[in-house]
């Protein structure tokens, strides 16, 4: 698709003891219906190919639009400087894992999409999890896309055109772009709603996974080639964790307060600002809290003491020289120089960065949804003792704002 522009750039590899496995699923073709990525433990397989970071060029468009560039523009932009990546996983590789896999469920920020966060998702895949990279349809994505049923003037249109490709389909893709905020227009209820629906996306996700582990036939409106079936019976499901980034840490948030199969939540560096006051005495599960040093600020730091417990372990760290695009892919693919301007990379390494992030989830994650492996080695992360971490936060919190 695009020249990346440097041989050394690239999203790093899991690390895990299991090769990574992913595949696209759409059930239900309408803008009700639910799309993620799955990541999974897979076999070790030479035939299958890694996908495209940007999936198709409509992605391109919607990111210009996010950024407020020329269509015509940022697709050339983002396809020289991101085109020729590949996701660190085998697109539609067979299942495998020698035991269940506890899940999760991740939900993206303002103006991503479901495979903007694949060094996450697939080093959690490689540790054993399963993962669902949800992409949202409450237009805080930059850009996606569902399928609605053709007229019967299209369907006239086909029949007398006599291509029986366009005649066999039934369905019409219809992408959605990312929604600005309007002149004048008050943002807290626009954004209120919208982390509702994501809470309400991130479980209907949920759901999708029990129905396939329980065995019901599902059918994916993507005709991937993965076979679902091979899925029954695979996953832990008194092991749930929700996780996300920015918006997608106020949809963790969100999800806990609705939904008690999420046993514990990961947010990192969120945005709390989405979140209304009745949310906050609801919430029982554990959550953890991992923030850069370049995005937080006293009004939002003070949102998430708002969770803090002498009953329920609710946790904070700071990753230190890191900024809020050190969490999404972003910060991998590119140099030094344009990672900086375009405040894609902050002064730490960003494999270091999000090494950090990864090692301490897993000792939380491990801690919290109770199973026996050797996450607890990290567990000194989840209290900040490392010399590239601060325990708790680097904002300095007015008296009145706590």
């Amino acid at each position: 698709m695009g020249n990346s522009g440097s041989n050394n750039l690239g999203i790093p590899k899991a690390k895990g003891p299991h090769p990574v496995g992913c595949t696209d699923f759409m059930m239900d073709h309408s803008a009700q219906g639910s799309f993620f990525r799955l990541y999974y433990p897979c076999q070790e397989t030479e035939e299958a190919e890694k996908p495209d970071w940007i999936p198709c060029r409509e992605y391109f468009n919607g990111l210009g639009d996010f950024m407020k560039i020329r269509r015509s523009l940022s697709e050339r932009i983002f396809n020289y400087l991101f085109g020729s990546f590949k996701i660190p996983a085998y697109l539609d590789a067979p299942f495998k894992s020698n035991e269940k896999c506890p899940v999760i469920i991740f939900s993206h920020g303002l103006g991503a999409f479901r495979t903007l966060y694949s060094a996450i998702c697939a080093e959690l895949a490689s540790q054993g999890f399963i993962v669902a990279s949800v992409e949202h349809r409450d237009q805080s994505a930059s850009a996606t896309y569902y399928f609605r049923e053709k007229t019967d003037e299209e369907k006239a249109k086909d029949n007398s055109s006599q291509t029986p490709a366009a005649a066999q389909s039934e369905l019409v893709t219809e992408w959605m772009y990312y929604r600005a905020l309007q002149r004048g227009e008050s943002e807290f209820p626009l954004r209120n709603k919208q982390v509702k629906q994501r809470a309400d996306e991130c479980i209907l996700a949920l759901n999708k996974l029990f129905e396939i582990n329980s065995g019901v036939a599902v059918e994916n409106v993507l005709q991937t080639r993965f076979d679902w079936t091979t899925l029954e019976n695979t996953m832990d499901l008194c092991r749930i964790a929700a996780m996300g980034h920015s918006f997608g840490g106020a949809t963790v948030i969100e999800a806990l307060c609705k939904e008690v199969k999420f046993k514990c939540g990961v947010a990192l560096d969120a945005w709390m600002f989405p979140v209304g006051d009745e949310v906050f005495p609801q919430i029982k599960q554990p959550i953890f809290f991992i923030n850069s040093e370049k995005f937080q600020w006293a009004g939002n730091i003070s949102r998430m003491k708002r969770l803090d417990s002498a009953l329920i372990q609710r946790k904070m760290i700071t990753i230190r020289g890191t900024v809020h695009q050190s969490f999404p892919d972003f910060t991998f693919l590119t140099g030094n120089w344009i990672g900086k301007l375009m405040k894609l990379k902050g002064e730490i390494d960003p494999q270091l960065a999000i090494d950090l992030c990864n090692k301490a989830t897993l000792a939380f994650l491990q801690r919290h949804l109770g199973f026996q492996k050797n996450f607890n080695q990290w567990d000194h992360l989840i209290d900040g003792n490392d010399e590239n971490l601060l325990p708790g936060t680097n904002v300095t919190l007015l008296q009145s704002s706590i």
